[in-house]
């Protein structure tokens, strides 16, 4: 008996002790506390008491959301009483009406919030064009030179850094303000295969570092290129250095995209696939099928959703989320390029010499503007002779499939202003113009029309309007079937202003 009632005391429950016993212990296990030191507990375990803290320090989604709702308006209330104090100094206002003022100023807070997130969302459409001016000299500057023809130009979030590749697998970064270029160097085979790439399957005999595409990703971490060697490479803007290569696509990849506001990657090739990466976790996801010819085009927003123009003479809205894609079908026989103009409406040039308005409602082109870049007389002297003989190697066809009386005036590339009516296009008829989209009528307008020699192969204005630039070529992006003698291979810029 004794020993059991000894163990009976030692298991004993201590929710039955009475009130008073408790509150001895307790003073009494403080008063060993303010002894020993927290950071000598050799068993490491935590209190339920700091478990409880470190619970409430969490923060919830909603209080996370509070919390970047009460920044955004903090900021903006500063940027309004700034805007006052320089009127209170040049005289324009008193400072004795601020408490009447609070409220109408909140009022118009409110209001200049809700536009600037309907603006972003691409609910209303920013109304630019018709105030854009062309700055400098009124024509497009030199900014990168390039050995070869430039196949492809990006910008950074910021319009701070700019990206450009070539067909001798050329990639250079450059500062838009003080144009100085860092150029990316390829690191050896091992490296490569290391990093993941696969050696030449099917047609393909030898490796090409021959680049078609590239895309920077929002957070301005990462840059990705594709081209003839079916590989989607992953590079790292900070330090320009070789982070991955994705194999998987069949034919050279020809276009890509990153999802605005993360690391989703949208990849399009000749295999007449999309595929889906995620370049923070290195992983493939998925891959979107639909189209009957080669993807030559892709643009994606922050949306998962990615817009997909091909050979097929087909446009495609792939919805990732819910599975489903919607087909929109051109009169012309090739889609060259494509662009969202917001979540609801999106441009295409084509080889035709046409652009074309889409609305997501309808399966047929809003409104078309046809030869939108048609040759001048004198533009014929460039020489034609490739145009007889086309080459059908790494997957590029021959002049004999499309239509068009010249491939000059085929428009290789169309960009807009992210959620406004000003856009432009490109091709190889020696002028970019620039166009107004307007919002009631749902036509395309003409306002500047700019010379630029050689092949626009891509474009990309600056998030603020501010400027436009253009990779130029002597020759097509996906081939050899004209040539422009007097065109300078690189990067040029042009100027522009708001009135």
């Amino acid at each position: 008996m004794p020993p059991n009632k000894s163990r009976k005391k030692k298991f004993r429950d201590p929710f039955f002790d009475d009130d008073s016993t408790k509150r001895r212990k307790v003073a009494a296990d403080e008063d060993q506390d303010a002894e020993i030191d927290s950071d000598s507990d050799e068993d490491g375990v935590i209190s339920s008491r700091d478990e409880s803290e470190q619970e409430s320090d969490k923060e919830t989604v909603d209080e996370a959301r509070k919390r970047i709702a009460m920044d955004c308006v903090r900021k903006f209330r500063e940027s309004a009483k700034k805007e006052k104090e320089q009127r209170d100094e040049e005289g324009e206002g008193s400072g004795d009406d601020d408490e009447e003022d609070e409220g109408a100023r909140d009022s118009l807070l409110a209001q200049k919030m809700i536009k600037e997130q309907q603006e972003e969302s691409g609910r209303i459409r920013k109304n630019i064009a018709s105030r854009v001016e062309l700055g400098g000299d009124g024509g497009f500057e030199n900014l990168v030179k390039h050995k070869q023809c430039v196949t492809a130009v990006a910008l950074s979030e910021d319009d701070v850094k700019g990206f450009s590749a070539s067909k001798d697998g050329g990639i250079v970064q450059w500062d838009v303000e003080s144009r100085k270029c860092d150029r990316y160097k390829w690191p050896s085979d091992s490296v490569l295969k290391s990093h993941g790439l696969k050696d030449p399957q099917g047609s393909a005999k030898k490796q090409s570092r021959q680049i078609l595409t590239l895309a920077a990703s929002s957070d301005g971490r990462y840059l990705a290129t594709g081209g003839l060697d079916r590989h989607v490479h992953i590079w790292d803007t900070r330090t320009r250095e070789h982070l991955q290569a994705f194999p998987g696509h069949r034919g050279p990849v020809s276009s890509l995209a990153f999802r605005d506001g993360s690391t989703e990657l949208f990849s399009g090739s000749f295999d007449r696939t999309v595929k889906i990466w995620n370049v923070e976790d290195r992983t493939y996801m998925n891959t979107l099928f639909g189209h009957q010819s080669e993807v030559l085009s892709i643009d994606c927003l922050r949306k998962e959703r990615v817009l997909a123009a091909g050979r097929d003479r087909s446009m495609q809205l792939f919805k990732v989320h819910e599975e489903s894609r919607l087909v929109f079908r051109a009169p012309a026989s090739s889609l060259e390029c494509c662009c969202f103009v917001n979540n609801e409406e999106f441009l295409s040039g084509s080889d035709d010499g046409s652009i074309e308005l889409w609305g997501a409602v309808r399966k047929k082109p809003i409104h078309i503007l046809r030869n939108a870049h048609a040759l001048l007389t004198d533009s014929k002297k460039s020489d034609l002779k490739d145009n007889e003989k086309l080459s059908n190697e790494n997957g590029h066809h021959n002049l004999e499939n499309h239509h068009c009386s010249s491939v000059h005036s085929w428009v290789s590339a169309v960009t807009v202003c992210r959620n406004s009516d000003l856009a432009a296009s490109g091709a190889g008829n020696g002028f970019v113009r620039l166009w107004a989209i307007e919002n009631e009528t749902k036509d395309i307008k003409s306002l500047h029309n700019v010379p630029l020699a050689g092949f626009v192969n891509s474009m990309a204005f600056a998030k603020s309007a501010k400027f436009l630039v253009a990779g130029v070529g002597q020759e097509p992006r996906l081939g050899r079937w004209g040539r422009i003698h007097e065109a300078r291979n690189g990067v040029s810029i042009l100027p522009l202003k708001l009135s």
